[in-house]
């Protein structure tokens, strides 16, 4: 189980920065062996149990609400500035910042580029992977915009050609139209 450090280390010296004088919890301001309010004061202010906010004090993973985070903020006299860190850091999960494996290599299977191939004197035709990546196209579409295939892989995307080739806004009479749509596309793929 990984552990958010940021949050641990945030709310322990917000917490050691109060003294049990600064606020109304049963208690007195006695021989302590740390300074600042325990975590039972704290615990005791916001409303919640002392396990819980012991579990996040600790940096543990957990769907903490607002209104949790709402009430540690005013049991910690967090300003506005403090107030918002707290709630960026609270929904950090530690396991979503590893990294990503890369996406898997995106192959166009040999059915799909023998019906692109029937489609040769019929109509162009492109197979789109992840982000409008140009995967595969007939010989119409080679013929009516680019060769996509004798590109660089990296440059072989409708979007970059669309916005990036000049010679696209004479082919597309209508290419703000065009522009829109893809830009479209990209947004629902994402």
């Amino acid at each position: 189980m990984e552990h958010n450090a940021e949050l641990k280390e945030f709310l322990r010296s917000r917490r050691a920065r109060l003294g049990i004088d600064d606020v109304q919890v049963g208690g007195t301001g006695g021989a302590r062996r740390v300074p600042g309010l325990r975590r039972e004061e704290v615990a005791q202010l916001a409303g919640v149990s002392v396990d819980y906010y012991s579990r996040l004090e600790q940096g543990r993973p957990l769907n903490v609400s607002d209104e949790v985070l709402d009430a540690i903020g005013r049991a910690l006299r967090l300003d506005d500035l403090e107030r918002a860190y707290l709630f960026q850091i609270a929904r950090i999960n530690p396991r979503r910042r590893r990294r990503r494996s890369p996406a898997r290599v995106q192959r166009v299977r040999p059915g799909i580029r023998r019906v692109l191939d029937t489609l040769d004197d019929v109509a162009p035709a492109f197979v789109f992977g992840r982000r409008m990546d140009v995967l595969a196209s007939n010989r119409l579409a080679r013929a009516l915009m680019t060769d996509f295939e004798a590109l660089p892989p990296r440059e072989r995307n409708m979007l970059r050609y669309t916005f990036l080739d000049e010679s696209t806004r004479e082919l597309y009479a209508d290419w703000e139209d065009v522009a829109r749509d893809n830009v479209a596309v990209l947004r629902l793929d994402a």
